[in-house]
């Protein structure tokens, strides 16, 4: 049986005849890792996530999931995968414990194993003390954790997950990382995930395709995509209002200066040999040097280097903007 979990070719959808989504994606999931598409709201991710879990049929291409065709297999596709979307779905009317056997349910499980399952994978999110609460009293972190044991309930062989920590706050997201990787070794599944979190990608994702304008910039592992860059990143700002990228590039071993807003990053090889040059260069001139630091090269600048933009600065579309909001809004502790 072939490790590729998930084939893509040239997957294609266009909206309203003129609206290109995702544009002649291809890629492939390895069987037991967690790979991740990384981009901006708008990017396409979503619908690439929908197209895969039979939601939306693509325009053109073909993709597989275990082996089934989504269009032509798309009943198989369903019983073989878990998906937790990027809104809450659970009923804030039922309890916790109603949320899971409603699940079940739809996927024509038995009651009594549904009830098993029910329990154990409460306990797995740590919800087993409030399974009998009813989901409006949740936190997000509470929600989201629901979300995921949904997903789980028919024991999927691939998991996919969209934007699995939007909305929560900084300590919530980190627990969130923890479920996830918790999942992906105890159930030794298969994971597909979108985020616009770049922190995220590189914590829990073993391969990550980075998404935009609905293409495929490259795909690799966090580590095969920083090295690519090659060499160190310096960061250094001046007190003078005056342009030294001519003064930084004469120093030479510098491979690239960029400018933002009176803060230069600069990729270099052996970053802290040249950074002592680089100052000293900048004092001679008269310059004051009022910031500097040295750092192996991150996803931000693996995403500005293949984009010409870093993640943070893209606008979102106005329709991510009201999903998110949407989102948010459900997430805050009640």
């Amino acid at each position: 049986m072939s490790d590729e979990v998930i084939v893509a070719n040239k997957l294609t959808k266009i909206f309203n005849r003129n609206l290109v989504a995702v544009d002649h994606v291809s890629f492939n999931v390895k069987d037991g890792e967690i790979f991740g598409f990384l981009g901006p709201n708008g990017a396409g991710k979503t619908t690439t996530i929908n197209m895969l879990t039979t939601v939306l049929k693509p325009t053109e291409g073909t993709a597989s999931v275990l082996g089934y065709d989504i269009v032509k297999q798309a009943n198989r596709v369903r019983e073989v995968i878990g998906v937790v979307p990027q809104e809450y779905t659970a009923d804030e009317d039922l309890t916790g414990y109603e949320n899971m056997i409603l699940c079940a349910d739809l996927y024509g499980i038995p009651r009594d194993i549904a009830r098993k399952r029910a329990l154990e994978l409460l306990e797995l999110v740590e919800l087993v003390g409030f399974k009998d609460k009813r989901v409006e009293t949740y936190s997000g972190g509470m929600r989201r954790r629901l979300e995921l044991a949904c997903g789980l309930i028919n024991r999927p062989k691939v998991l996919f997950l969209d934007e699995p920590t939007l909305g929560l706050d900084v300590q919530t997201r980190a627990a969130t990382w923890s479920y996830i990787k918790r999942l992906k070794k105890e159930y030794d599944m298969t994971i597909f995930m979108t985020t616009h979190y770049l922190e995220e990608a590189d914590t829990l994702c073993d391969r990550i395709a980075i998404i935009d304008h609905g293409k495929i910039i490259v795909v690799g592992t966090p580590s095969e995509l920083k090295d690519s860059i090659g060499g160190d990143i310096i960061t250094i700002s001046i007190k003078e209002n005056i342009d030294v990228t001519e003064t930084i590039y004469s120093i030479g071993n510098v491979k690239e200066v960029k400018n933002e807003n009176g803060t230069y990053w600069i990729k270099a090889e052996k970053g802290e040999v040249l950074a002592p040059l680089i100052v000293e260069a900048l004092w001679r001139k008269g310059y004051t040097v009022t910031k500097l630091s040295i750092t192996e090269p991150t996803l931000n600048e693996v995403y500005l280097e293949y984009t010409g933009r870093a993640i943070r600065d893209i606008k979102e579309s106005r329709e991510a903007i009201r999903m998110q909001r949407i989102t948010l809004r459900r997430a805050r502790a009640r």
